[in-house]
Formats: C-alpha cells, structure tokens, sequence
C-alpha cells in the first residue's frame, strides 16, 4: 500500500471516529443543536489527519493496531481544530478560508467559533479520559498529561501567545530564528511531538522508546514549519486550502525569511535524513513514518 492510501485508509478511520462521537454528543439531553453543527463544521470533511495518522503509526511499531490508537488519535485531532477554530478568528488570524471552506467563525459568527473550540478542547480530554481510549488508568492518565502539556501554556497555547504578542506589539520584524524556533517548537511542533510519542505511551513502552520518539516528533514538527513557511511564500491558495502570502505582505520575520528559500530547503533534507536515523530501530515498521516525514519535506498543502 502506498503512503497516500494508507493516510487516506487512516484518515477515513478517524473521521469515521470523529463522526460517531459527535454525533453521540448531538444526542445528549442537553446539547445545543448550533453548538454541535459548529462543532463538525469544525472537525469533518477536511484535513489529512496527519497528527492522528502519527499516532496510529507510532503505536504501530510496538505491535497495536489501529483500533488501539484510534481514541488518542481522535482526541489529538479535537485538540488540533480547536485550535484552528480560535486562531482564524479576527483577534487573531482574522482568516475566512480553512481547507478549502469558510472558517468557523464565518460560517457562523465569533461567538460560536469560540464555543465550539472551547468545546472541542474539553471533548479531547474527556475521550481521553474513558476506558475505551485504555484499559489501564495509568497509561490514560500520561496521554492526558501529555496532550495537557504540549496544548497549554507550555506548547501550542504558549507559542500563539509569543507569536501574537510579538505580531500585535509590533516586534515581529525583530525576531531572531532562534526566537522562531522557539515560538514554532511550542506553537506547531508541540502536538507534532505528542503525536509521535502517544504510540510508546499507549503501549506502556520503556522511556528510551518514547524520549526517541520525542525527538522524532520534534524534528518532524520543525521540519512541518519549515514547510509550512515555503508554502506561505510559494504556494497556491487553490491548493493549499487557505491563504497563502499573508506573513510577507504583513512584513513578519518566518523561518524562511531568515534562513532564505534555498538554505530553509537544504534544511528541510537534513531534517529528513534526521527522522529517517531516529527511526532506523524499529526496522521495516517504521517505514510509513519515514515516508510521513518525506511527505513533510515535500508537501504542498
């Protein structure tokens, strides 16, 4: 099976998840019919999956199937469109166009956008919480620090904040790439991170395991923004499902700004042949995430 299926088999596994917990959401006694059509406005029909299919294939080199992972995975991906609900909003982002469709907040209005993040953000926690996600409460409870961590003020939340106090202060022109680095390592490669290593965590493997995997996530991540930055100079906004071009037309300091086009790109191979390295271990089971970090290298959406 080439990579392109298998992350579309595993995207379709967790949407698939992602719409049957919802939908068991809708039908609480107390659920709000707008609240819930955010809520998937949100979550269905659209993204790779890319954080859940780390997830799956993380625990995959320690012998669990997908059905094993597919919870954590579910809740990662809560956690990731929580985030892209909130940061498209006008205090923020201020971006109408999320995968190739309105953003939250457009296809509703601030208020719901708001509502529905916050309520993707405890709904990740609460399936994390359940003895589906794991028979043992132990492995439950460091998934949920874990996500708790690398979603807080620690990771993802932390790096919004630096960038947007920079962003609205005005400093953004100043930053340094090791500023940037840092900012991206909490903002977007934090998540990454979790992803990769939720597979050692839920198959209670020894702490070499998961401190590789860690590494791994975070080479991955930064490897993610690297590109992510290409695209926002290169990129087509037909492709790529959002705008392109914003960071330079608002003069903001990225990590291809500062490294230049073709030092980001020699980068992006190093970083590669990095991942490629961390995973040699674990033999011919590792090779879909070896193709998700070359997927990385050469995205273009």
């Amino acid at each position: 099976m080439s990579f392109n299926q298998k992350i579309a088999d595993h995207a379709r596994l967790v949407e698939a998840r992602l719409d049957t917990l919802l939908t068991e959401l809708a039908a609480g006694p107390r659920a709000s019919a707008r609240l819930t059509a955010a809520l998937r406005h949100a979550v269905l029909g659209g993204g790779k999956r890319f954080r859940p299919f780390l997830v799956i294939e993380s625990a995959a080199l320690f012998g669990l199937d997908a059905t094993d992972a597919i919870d954590t995975a579910a809740a990662l991906e809560c956690i990731h469109c929580y985030s892209l609900a909130h940061d498209d909003l006008p205090a923020m982002d201020n971006d109408t166009l999320r995968r190739g469709r309105p953003t939250v907040w457009c296809a509703y209005d601030e208020w719901t956008a708001i509502l529905a993040g916050d309520g993707l953000l405890t709904l990740a926690f609460e399936i994390l919480s359940r003895e589906a996600t794991h028979r043992e409460p132990a492995v439950r409870i460091a998934l949920v620090a874990a996500l708790a961590e690398a979603s807080g003020a620690h990771g993802m939340v932390g790096g919004q904040m630096l960038d947007l106090e920079a962003e609205k202060g005005g400093g953004h022109q100043d930053r340094t790439l090791s500023d940037i680095r840092h900012l991206q390592a909490m903002k977007t490669g934090a998540l990454i991170r979790f992803a990769a290593e939720a597979g050692a965590i839920l198959a209670a493997a020894p702490p070499k395991d998961r401190v590789r995997l860690q590494r791994f996530g975070e080479v991955l991540g930064f490897a993610f923004q690297i590109a992510d930055d290409l695209l926002d100079v290169e990129g087509d906004a037909s492709e790529v499902g959002k705008a392109v071009a914003k960071d330079a037309a608002a003069g903001k300091a990225t990590l291809v700004s500062l490294m230049g086009i073709e030092a980001a790109r020699a980068r992006l191979l190093s970083l590669e042949a990095e991942a490629v390295a961390l995973l040699a271990p674990y033999g011919d089971r590792a090779q879909p995430l070896i193709e998700a970090a070359r997927f990385v290298v050469n995205r273009r959406s």
